[in-house]
């Protein structure tokens, strides 16, 4: 079952959702919770590298962090792959997941929002990090600070066993991956 506005709103004001920070009245939608994209991108360092060796231990010293001076944009250009993030820290109990869910607005200008494994675990907590592609033709400037994609609820038929402790919890910037864990 998916959470309408009215359900949100409890969960939200019982703290069993906890969103931080959030306005209830403004980032509220009829099935979901709109959340902003924050001033921190992570790039691809495509210029000294030949290809991404998932064997490395470490991606980030093939990547650069960038946050963007207020009042500015970062411009994603065509083919451009970038890992952004919310604003919002989330934190979800064991019987509630959430699907991130881009906004038809930016899907219109070719931005994909997230491009691959758009769930949000039971009992995850921390920013979301965000797979930004650009598949349009022309670059777009992306505001920080902007509404950036939808949170929806859905309810599990029962409480998870067992809440997420993944290798992405309490995750504060745009993180690269970590699949090298699964080759131990």
């Amino acid at each position: 079952m998916i959470l309408s506005d009215r359900d949100i709103k409890e969960n939200i004001k019982s703290g069993k959702i906890k969103i931080e920070p959030f306005d209830i009245e403004t980032q509220v939608s009829p099935i979901g919770v709109d959340l902003r994209l924050s001033r921190s991108f992570r790039i691809f360092k495509v210029n000294t590298r030949s290809h991404i060796d998932l064997s490395v231990k470490n991606f980030e010293p093939d990547t650069d962090l960038i946050f963007v001076p207020e009042g500015n944009s970062f411009i994603v250009h065509p083919g451009e792959f970038v890992l952004g993030m919310t604003v919002e820290k989330v934190e979800l109990p064991n019987d509630l997941m959430a699907h991130i869910d881009g906004r038809s607005s930016l899907g219109r200008l070719g931005i994909i929002v997230h491009s691959t494994s758009g769930h949000v675990d039971p009992g995850y907590k921390g920013n979301l990090t965000l797979e930004i592609s650009n598949i349009g033709k022309l670059p777009v400037g992306l505001i920080p600070g902007m509404r950036f994609c939808s949170l929806i609820f859905q309810m599990l038929s029962s409480e998870a066993e067992k809440s997420y402790q993944g290798k992405y919890i309490g995750t504060e910037t745009p993180g690269t991956s970590k699949i090298n864990e699964e080759f131990k």
